[in-house]
């Protein structure tokens, strides 16, 4: 049995906890990732945004399995996984957050 500890989700950001996080995103093809301790293993980890609180902390925002999770970094649950060769964004960009799908143009309709 491992004396490793499962990570401590963290709760959202909230107003009292001073100005809003600065947060980081990657494209959806080129995603660092972390490593987490659950359920008795090492799972992988795409990292969908990092957050960097006015407190000087950071968290991880995180795809495990089929669940998004927020981890303060570190914690003995968390290990790098590997990083991103893009550079992160603090923008909007859809193209760098994954679009919803879009229909087909229309096209007239030919024959019968």
């Amino acid at each position: 049995m491992s004396t490793i500890p499962e990570p401590e989700p963290s709760r959202p950001w909230r107003a009292e906890d001073g100005p809003e996080p600065e947060v980081w995103t990657w494209p959806p093809g080129d995603r660092p990732a972390l490593k987490v301790w659950s359920a008795g293993r090492w799972r992988y980890a795409p990292v969908l945004a990092r957050q960097n609180w006015a407190d000087g902390s950071v968290r991880y925002q995180v795809q495990v399995g089929t669940y998004t999770r927020m981890y303060r970094w570190p914690q003995p649950g968390l290990r790098r996984g590997h990083d991103s060769g893009s550079r992160p964004s603090r923008t909007t960009d859809e193209q760098r957050q994954g679009e919803m799908p879009q229909a087909p143009p229309h096209r007239p309709r030919t024959g019968p």
